[in-house]
């Protein structure tokens, strides 16, 4: 596909409702798979979203949105009226229209002139409330809302309408089934008398199972008949079948006056299963409070300086270049750089980390931390969806929409399950009505019934997504952001991690030590030009020489020619002269002698410090040592790492002499030295061409090939955006211990989601042959059914007690 092409590929979050197990999530994807122009689409049922990758030059969102209610399933809109000003005529209005009708995630756009007035509808999942102001603005108009408070939370207002209706109806049903109860254990027990003929009445009887066959469980009927009709089944087609088949038998019974009833059968089982079904969507409601805490954590007003005055506005009207001020005690409104003051932020709501961290001008600040101590004032550089707390939502809520490789097992399961079962339990009927017990018809549809309901294959759908997003979550608040249900799964299975030593085992600010001359050159005059060529270099090495020269009061004049060799140094042009600045094969590259100073930078390694020379005109002239510290826990996260069985790598590109001292600091036998930036890859491909899973953590723009490679990436969140980007897994901390933690989580959470998966099968593999075998009845099978999604939900929620950093 050429580039153009891809520009029109996109992926897309839509929130989908009506789904009620794993085969309607996989009727979903099948039916959006088999649409032109979509190339992936994954529907996870914990979630109930859709991840939708398409062509839009191929098939437009609401053709998509067409298909999934086509289907039988609802795609929740959004939906807000805003006061727009600034238009003075109907080429206004129409402007503004066509605006946003051509916003992707908006449905429908209708602006009033009159009372100056748009409302809007729009998917959610897709686009956002600050997009549409944002392109309201663009075509040069004003946007707010005209009320009060923001938009109303529709995926929460479509969780709690669908938890008050599940409510009714399970009032309902347990009302009219209570006497048909109690009916059924008068019998059983013997107990006679008025009240027990009444209750054993077969008109009363089918006068209380009727509104709960019709009413409370009017949701299974509609669901079958829509799955149905698109030629598949799921679990209201099982729960349809069974309760259909005890109540039309029981009023065929009425009608010919013969005793065997089964009304309590039908009617129980329907208020169990919704009962079921209330606790199941209270439960996956808690399983994604961690965005919901991760949203409440943005601040709602910020304070910024706009023509001399200091006035409060919402947050979403910062915009970048903006100067904010900071009082004690505020949440920090988005991300920016301190101009002015210094103060001491608690930043663990997005890093985990406990202690609070120091600021002083210059420094970057985050979004949503809290201010402790000083004011200051910041220049906004991120804001909107830019900032680092909005990347970490969008970052959770895609790990959370999609799926594990272990999850493919359970979709396989469900799509044949229904089926297979339904064959069962027909085959259930007729061995019991034709051999086992001949004629006896009462029987057989007791037991076909129960292995109709004790099938279901709700908590199997449920198993892997509650699990992944409880997770993900728990990650999330400790500063471990996971992008992918993947990558969480596949780091439980690492057996060797390479790391990274500049920034990553080391503090990547590494100070200058040593400066030695030769060639009768002054010390004072090799600062001045090292700092000089080395003034427009990124490498961390080279801004060590310059952060040294700016103390030493050295002018930052640019050289008049600069060029950056990766992996080798400098190669500049001062006052006509060429100064080369870098390792030793780059000397060795230059032709340029050192045999001479190989004693010095040797001895000088030995003390873990990285030596770079310094040649003039082709003749070295000097050696400056830098030295980097080691982070203060990388030392124990290795040893973590190998008691948890990791074979441990140190890869770099300084020379072996420094690198094994720094390794031997924190522990680390392993180690590839001299290996340039383009190499990094190769060196991960190699191992993991011996057969080992591969963790490359590391955080610099020369790290991101690797990165890629590896089987999963850990990026330090203190790195470069770059290898943030390209990272499977980012450590907001900044220490190797959230490598620790990571697996920790993963192993913690694949272990939850094997507990789920058995749990879920389990109810099926020992209910089916119980049911068939006639020792179960189907009011038993369908509370274990009901039951069993919740006590999957219920063990994924365990999670959030799961602490990934020891204390």
């Amino acid at each position: 596909m050429t580039d153009s092409n891809r520009a029109s590929v996109e992926t897309v979050f839509l929130k989908i409702g009506g789904m009620t197990c794993a085969a309607c999530s996989g009727r979903v994807e099948r039916g959006l798979a088999k649409l032109k122009g979509v190339e992936k689409a994954a529907v996870n049922l914990a979630t109930e979203k859709a991840s939708i990758t398409y062509d839009r030059s191929q098939i437009s969102l609401s053709e998509i949105a067409h298909k999934i209610e086509d289907l039988g399933y609802q795609v929740i809109k959004d939906k807000v009226d805003l006061k727009i000003t600034g238009m003075t005529c109907a080429a206004c209005s129409g402007r503004v229209e066509r605006g946003l009708s051509k916003l992707t995630g908006v449905t429908n756009a209708v602006v009033n002139l009159a009372v100056e007035k748009a409302t809007v509808e729009y998917y959610p999942g897709v686009t956002t409330l600050n997009d549409i102001k944002g392109k309201i603005e663009k075509l040069g108009f004003g946007a707010h809302d005209l009320a009060d408070t923001a938009a109303v939370d529709k995926e929460k207002q479509a969780r709690e309408a669908e938890i008050s209706r599940q409510r009714f109806r399970l009032l309902l049903a347990a009302g009219f089934s209570l006497p048909l109860l109690l009916a059924m254990a008068m019998h059983m027990l013997g107990v006679k008398g008025w009240a027990s003929e009444l209750l054993m009445n077969p008109y009363l009887q089918l006068v209380l199972a009727t509104p709960v066959q019709f009413i409370a469980g009017w949701q299974f009927y509609r669901g079958a008949y829509i799955v149905l009709k698109n030629g598949s089944a799921n679990m209201d087609v099982l729960v349809a079948l069974g309760t259909s088949a005890a109540y039309f038998y029981s009023i065929a019974n009425v009608l010919r006056h013969a005793p065997d009833l089964y009304f309590e059968t039908s009617a129980i089982l329907i208020t169990l299963i919704i009962l079921g079904k209330l606790l199941e969507a209270t439960a996956k409601g808690r399983t994604s409070e961690a965005i919901k805490a991760l949203m409440g954590l943005q601040a709602k007003t910020a304070r910024v300086l706009r023509d001399g005055q200091e006035i409060d506005i919402p947050v979403e009207s910062v915009l970048a270049g903006d100067i904010v001020v900071v009082r004690p005690g505020e949440k920090v409104p988005v991300d920016g750089v301190i101009v002015e003051g210094t103060s001491t932020l608690d930043e663990s709501m997005l890093t985990g980390e406990s202690l609070p961290v120091d600021k002083k001008t210059g420094d970057q600040v985050i979004g949503a931390t809290i201010n402790k101590f000083g004011t200051f004032k910041f220049k906004a550089t991120k804001v909107g969806k830019d900032t680092a707390l909005a990347q970490i939502v969008r970052i959770v809520e895609e790990a959370q929409g999609s799926k594990a490789p272990i999850q493919r097992f359970a979709d396989v399961v469900s799509a044949y399950f229904v089926p297979v079962v339904v064959g069962l339990s027909l085959l259930t009927f007729v061995v019991w009505f034709f051999i086992l017990d001949p004629g006896n018809f009462s029987r057989a549809l007791v037991n076909f019934t129960a292995v109709l309901v004790i099938a279901c294959p709700c908590a199997l759908g449920l198993a892997t997504p509650t699990s992944i997003m409880v997770g993900t979550g728990k990650g999330a608040e400790n500063g471990i952001l996971i992008k992918g249900a993947e990558h969480l799964e596949n780091a439980h299975r690492l057996t060797t991690i390479v790391l990274d030593k500049t920034g990553t085992i080391t503090k990547g600010e590494p100070e200058v030590t040593d400066i030695v001359p030769f060639a009768g050159l002054a010390e004072a005059e090799l600062l001045r030009l090292a700092v000089r060529a080395e003034k427009n270099s990124e490498h961390p090495l080279a801004q060590a020489i310059v952060k040294y020269g700016q103390k030493q009061g050295v002018s930052l004049n640019d050289p008049e020619s600069f060029t950056a060799i990766p992996g080798y140094g400098v190669e500049v042009t001062i006052e006509g002269k060429r100064v080369l600045v870098g390792t030793r094969k780059l000397m060795l590259k230059n032709n340029i002698e050192f045999e001479s100073a190989v004693t010095q930078i040797e001895q000088l390694e030995l003390q873990g410090k990285t030596v770079m020379l310094f040649a003039l005109e082709n003749k070295l002239s000097g050696l400056f040592a830098v030295a980097d510290t080691v982070k203060e826990h990388s030392a124990q996260a290795v040893a973590e790492l190998k008691k948890m069985g990791i074979e441990v790598w140190m890869i770099t590109g300084d020379n072996t002499r420094t690198a094994q001292a720094i390794a031997q600091t924190v522990g680390i036998t392993s180690v590839m030295a001299e290996v340039l930036p383009e190499h990094k890859a190769e060196k991960v491909e190699a191992l993991k061409k011996e057969g080992k899973v591969v963790a490359m953590v590391g955080d610099g723009i020369n790290d991101a090939p690797a990165l890629a490679t590896a089987d999963v990436g850990f990026a330090i969140g203190t790195g470069t955006d770059v290898a943030i980007e390209a990272a499977d897994i980012t450590l907001m901390r900044g220490d190797l211990t959230g490598i620790v933690a990571a697996i920790r989580l993963s192993k913690a959470t694949m272990r939850n989601i094997k507990q789920n998966l058995f749990w879920a099968l389990i109810y099926n593999s020992l209910g089916i042959p119980v049911a068939a075998a006639g020792f179960l009845s189907p009011v038993l099978a369908g509370a274990a059914m009901a039951f069993s999604s919740v006590s999957v939900v219920t063990n994924a929620l365990r999670l959030k007690r799961f602490k990934p950093y020891k204390d």
